[in-house]
């Protein structure tokens, strides 16, 4: 096997890692996609709307990481001020405004999960994008190294 070939072989490998990479990140796009539009519609499906108290979205249905937050912070809001500033560990056992902390952390956690979701689902789109950069630029410098015969 002479030199030409050895590096010939390597050109193969790299343009062919370099499709595989793009391949990679599509599949990563797709499935960020899927993730950010199926968390989406949950949310949607439980016509949630912002309360006109809210920092920001009123009268807007949570949909998005966006409204998720604001929505979970102003449960907070109203949960503090329906136990006079106290959280549900520092209540009375016997308080009956206790459950009603219980049912907004419930809530609150319920929606930071959807926020959670919805990051990961722009980091796997991010990533799929920049695999797919990754990818064509490998392919790329593959193809101009045979293009120059090395």
């Amino acid at each position: 096997m002479t030199t030409t070939d050895t590096t010939q072989g390597k050109l193969r490998g790299a343009r062919i890692a370099g499709l595989l990479v793009i391949i990679g990140g599509l599949a990563l796009i797709v499935v960020g996609v899927a993730i950010w539009i199926a968390v989406s519609i949950q949310l949607r499906a439980e016509n949630i709307v912002v309360p006109d108290d809210a920092m920001a979205f009123q009268g807007q249905v949570v949909a998005g990481p966006f409204t998720a937050f604001v929505q979970a912070d102003i449960i907070q809001h109203h949960a503090l001020t329906a136990s006079g500033g106290l959280t549900y560990a520092e209540l009375e056992q016997d308080d009956p405004v206790r459950a009603t902390m219980m049912n907004a952390s419930f809530l609150r956690a319920s929606l930071f999960t959807s926020v959670v979701s919805f990051g990961v689902a722009a980091f796997a789109v991010g990533v799929g994008v920049i695999s797919i950069l990754l990818g064509w630029g490998l392919r790329s410098v593959a193809k101009s190294r045979a293009a120059l015969g090395a």
